[in-house]
């Protein structure tokens, strides 16, 4: 498969998924959501892959929605083209809770908006040292979107997150690892091989039915 978006190569056991928008800062079209779900699910078809690594190109990880497509979402115009199908927009990245292999995001740099979705709906959440995270939705004019009303609660409790998607505030990563927001943080320069180092661990120490049904339970 040939990925205009997003880069996809599997590494061992580990497939790795980079966002490849470095000059949008990662920035989702309708393209590069399709795109993702594609790898993501030639991931889950790969019987080499035990789980999957998302990060990003560029200083950052996913500011969300492209300006393009959130225009499109605030003016409430439908999109008229095949490769504008916003049928997933509202879910956008529930699905990999039932992808039964543990997804992981790297976070480097901002993650915002939907990018912040992409990271909370993935099963772990390692962070740079440097990278900042914020649900950007209300400073957009937007109620909260995208699954972020579910994930947040669950992640960091009722107040912590009306507190995170009524302020919109940047959360650096220290505070981020205090909130649970993440669940590890790496040096910059790690990131990446802290990330692919977990997958690699769990496809010793782990067999890939018992990581599947572990993540069903706890999600179901």
């Amino acid at each position: 498969m040939n990925y205009t978006d997003i880069e996809y190569e599997v590494i061992g056991s580990v497939a790795l998924l980079t966002l490849n928008r470095p000059e949008k800062l990662n920035a989702f079209t309708y393209h590069t959501l399709r795109e993702i779900r594609e790898a993501v699910d030639a991931s889950v078809q790969n019987p080499e892959v035990v789980g999957i690594v998302i990060t990003g190109n560029g200083r950052g990880f996913s500011s969300g929605l492209d300006s393009a497509v959130l225009a499109s979402v605030t003016s409430g115009k439908t999109p008229t083209t095949t490769d504008e199908a916003s049928d997933e927009l509202p879910g956008i990245f529930s699905y990999l809770l039932e992808v039964p292999k543990p997804v992981i995001s790297a976070i480097n740099g901002v993650a915002a908006g939907g990018g912040l979705i992409l990271a909370l709906m993935s099963d772990i959440r390692i962070a740079a040292r440097d990278a900042a995270l914020t649900t950007v939705f209300l400073k957009r004019g937007l109620i909260a979107e995208h699954g972020s009303s579910w994930i947040l609660p669950r992640l960091v409790g009722t107040g912590r997150a009306l507190d995170l998607l009524w302020a919109s505030d940047k959360v650096t990563a220290e505070e981020a690892l205090s909130l649970g927001l993440v669940d590890r943080l790496s040096e910059p320069e790690n990131l990446l091989s802290d990330a692919l180092e977990y997958i690699e661990k769990l496809a010793v120490t782990s067999a890939p039915a018992a990581i599947a049904e572990t993540k069903r339970l706890v999600y179901s």
